[in-house]
């Protein structure tokens, strides 16, 4: 059974059909990223996925339980910071486990782990004020991964940040899902991210938004900054632009 099943969703706000149709399955450890025009409903999916909004028919399942709202099974994770600012580091990533009830000795040792993991330990006591944008990404990424979700909802989560910033990002994300073996819906507008970061790529058409294409990324788990100027990259990058209507 896949992690998360996407059965002929569809979505409205009032007369206007924002989402029709959408059949998909995310497997357990895969990276599907969503793509296409801004207003294709993008963001609309991963807000169904994640509970927030309704859906007017079909369905979605996570381990073949209907979403029927929000929980911590699903996270998102959002372009602007999502970090409490009057916390420091390790009491953001603490936050979840304490509203899940998580015993004081466990929640040590998960958020030793999650620290570790986005390279963030030596921070743990500063502020978000005393972080870089970068930083405080990878705040909300630990946050999101301390309370164990089934699946990461990544929402343009490196969207406003600097080229070289996204680049070193986008390596420790691969590395933590591979460590982690997490499941993670990706929206993107960055055609090159999509194909970085994703097993498969699935671009959605607009009025209403549809899957138009799902593409098969070949690059397999090991990809450094590197792939990105092979010319199997760049000939795949202007095949999904093309797709892009």
């Amino acid at each position: 059974m896949a992690k998360l099943e996407i059965d002929s969703a569809s979505v409205a706000y009032g007369d206007r059909t924002i989402l029709e149709s959408i059949d998909l399955n995310v497997n357990a450890g895969e990276i599907v990223c969503l793509i296409g025009a801004s207003g294709c409903g993008k963001s609309t999916l991963l807000n169904a996925v994640a509970g927030l909004v309704p859906l007017r028919s079909g369905t979605i399942l996570l381990d073949g339980k209907a979403v029927a709202g929000p929980s911590a099974d699903r996270v998102m994770v959002f372009q602007d910071d999502a970090v409490f600012p009057w916390m420091k580091v390790r009491e953001n990533v603490e936050f979840g486990l304490k509203i899940k009830g998580v015993p004081a000795s466990e929640r040590e040792r998960i958020i030793d782990e999650k620290l570790l993991a986005v390279e963030l330990f030596q921070a743990q006591h500063l502020y978000p004020r005393q972080l870089s944008g970068g930083m405080r990404k990878r705040v909300d990424l630990a946050r999101a991964l301390a309370v164990s979700p089934s699946v990461i909802l990544m929402d343009e989560p490196y969207g406003a940040l600097d080229a070289m910033t996204k680049e070193r990002l986008q390596l420790q994300f691969l590395k933590v899902c591979t460590d982690t073996n997490a499941t993670s819906l990706f929206v993107t507008h960055d055609i090159e991210e999509a194909l970085f970061l994703g097993d498969r790529i699935v671009v959605l058409g607009r009025n209403p938004g549809h899957i138009a294409n799902i593409i098969e990324v070949p690059f397999g788990v090991e990809r450094p900054l590197e792939l990105k100027r092979s010319g199997e990259f760049q000939r795949l990058r202007g095949e999904v632009a093309d797709l892009i209507l």
